[in-house]
């Protein structure tokens, strides 16, 4: 190419604005979904609950993240995963397909940088289920490194506010690779490591020894640089522990709640928000139908049944939940409100979109 046809190819691209999330029709919300054909989907969604787009997923969903600046996400399969979609919600198109390397899974959860230049997914060697996370160029989908996550079968991962350190649920579960089932329960050590951006180490909590059987899944950060933590339980089925902890200045604290509200929620605690406008933190149980309010302090404050209730997010009023039958509905202290029904099932993720 010639020196001039080179320098007007180089004037054209910096004149071409890079798309941002105004032009993806500004959607609030990112949610997976099995569709009437059993066909899985992506979609988009404003704080009304109606969908923007809906992008073809090649198998189940979990959840997915979004770039901070540029109108792209990252949706994660179901785990064990083996595909990550890069999607552009403006053009409603796929654009990349990430692969972990062999002998790793992806685990249903990524997160950017700060500046959205790496993509870190959660991941684990499939024998053992020792965790990594996985770092991707978000410019070209190559995969350039990993680190440790230290500790065993890795969930959720988010970064920290004003920063680049990771959070990372490790759940403490060795699972088989190829059906899921659990290997470890006896002896399991779930944990919320803080990673540095090179990979070291910074903090590690742990719950008392009697809770060591309670699963750190699925994380919502706090704006004072707390995160709350939503855990499923895997020891005796007659014990109702708590399915929350918060974690502050590396120590994890259990939020306990009335029996009565414990045992609506069948030890397991499937998503998790924190909404801004009533400073409150939110748990969901699809399998016990009830959604459990709880103060900043981790006071429980009240439940509320719904079938199937899973997806959570904050909302304008308080949060935003769908079910998985289809609802999308506001949650405040009135309870329930509908907002939007789809011929559709959620699953198990409400992801707000928190970008720049």
């Amino acid at each position: 190419m010639h020196r001039r046809s080179f320098l007007a190819t180089l004037a054209a691209a910096a004149a071409t604005p890079r798309l941002s999330w105004a032009d993806a029709g500004s959607p609030a919300y990112l949610a997976a979904a099995r569709l009437p054909d059993d066909s899985y989907a992506l979609h988009g969604l404003t704080v009304a609950g109606e969908s923007l787009f809906g992008l073809p997923m090649p198998a189940r969903g979990h959840a997915a993240t979004a770039h901070p600046e540029r109108p792209l996400a990252v949706a994660f399969a179901r785990r064990p995963g083996t595909f990550a979609l890069v999607i552009d919600c403006a053009r409603g198109i796929e654009t990349a397909r990430l692969t972990p390397p062999e002998g790793r899974q992806f685990n249903g959860h990524g997160t950017f940088s700060a500046d959205g230049a790496v993509l870190y997914t959660s991941e684990v060697i499939a024998e053992g289920s020792e965790g990594r996370i996985g770092l991707w160029d978000s410019d070209t989908w190559q995969r350039i490194g990993e680190m440790p996550t230290h500790g065993i079968g890795p969930h959720d991962i988010r970064r920290l506010p004003m920063s680049d350190d990771l959070l990372v649920a490790n759940g403490g579960i060795q699972t088989d690779p190829t059906d899921r089932t659990k290997l470890n329960l006896d002896t399991m050590r779930p944990n919320l490591a803080r990673i540095a951006p090179d990979g070291s180490l910074m903090a590690r909590a742990e719950l008392p020894e009697g809770l060591h059987q309670n699963s750190t899944r699925h994380l919502a950060l706090l704006p004072d640089g707390r995160a709350a933590c939503a855990m499923q339980w895997e020891g005796d089925a007659a014990e109702t522990p708590p399915l929350l902890a918060l974690w502050a200045e590396g120590a994890l604290a259990a939020c306990p709640v009335p029996e009565t509200e414990a045992l609506t929620m069948q030890n397991y605690a499937g998503s998790i928000a924190h909404s801004a406008k009533t400073g409150e933190i939110a748990i969901t149980s699809p399998r016990g139908g009830a959604v459990q309010v709880f103060a900043a302090d981790g006071r429980f404050k009240a439940s509320f049944r719904r079938a199937d209730a899973c997806g959570i997010a904050a909302g304008p009023g308080g949060f935003i939940v769908t079910d998985g039958n289809g609802a999308v509905l506001a949650l405040d202290a009135a309870g329930f409100r509908p907002l939007a029904k789809h011929a559709l099932n959620w699953d198990n993720h409400l992801i707000a979109l928190e970008r720049a």
